[in-house]
């Protein structure tokens, strides 16, 4: 398997997991995963999307972040609400995450395995995380398989089965 193939097979398979776990959780988007509270799955959905831009526009692309608003709800170091009405849907947080995740596929298509080890335009004490595309990638994917645990963790906490064993 190529470095290309790898990261894609790993780009797609965290967020089809990540998204099982969601989809089983819009009846419970608001639902903590612990009794003192936590990530909710409903934050966790728009954390996704805000850091995927982060990774994906700001670093790979030295584009503006393409979901501004979403800042002061979703960013490292907020603190997820009980309200509801201060979000916006899962369902459109998911189409925005399906759009960005196609543009990253389809920009990884054209990169060559040098590619991969070309510097991004991360601010200079995030380079060691999202410094080069290919670590953009791995930020990408590992990201969103550590924040399904913790969609993972809210369906336990409702009583729900696990999904995946």
């Amino acid at each position: 398997m190529k470095t290309n193939e790898f990261i894609q097979l790993s780009l797609t398979m965290s967020k089809n997991w990540a998204c099982q776990l969601l989809e089983d959780m819009k009846d419970e988007p608001l639902a903590q995963p612990t009794s003192r509270g936590g990530n909710h799955p409903l934050w966790v959905l728009g954390h996704l999307v805000h850091a995927e831009s982060f990774f994906f526009d700001e670093c790979m692309q030295g584009k503006p972040h393409r979901f501004p608003e979403s800042k002061d709800l979703f960013a490292a170091g907020t603190e997820p609400h009980t309200d509801a009405a201060k979000y916006p849907s899962m369902d459109q947080l998911l189409a925005n995450w399906d759009k960005i995740r196609g543009e990253s596929l389809a920009l990884l298509d054209t990169l060559s395995a040098e590619d991969l080890d070309n510097a991004t335009s991360a601010p200079e004490e995030f380079a060691d995380f999202f410094g080069t595309n290919a670590k953009c990638f791995s930020a990408m994917i590992v990201h969103t398989s550590f924040h399904a645990g913790q969609v993972a963790d809210a369906r336990r906490a409702v009583g729900r089965k696990p999904l995946m064993m």
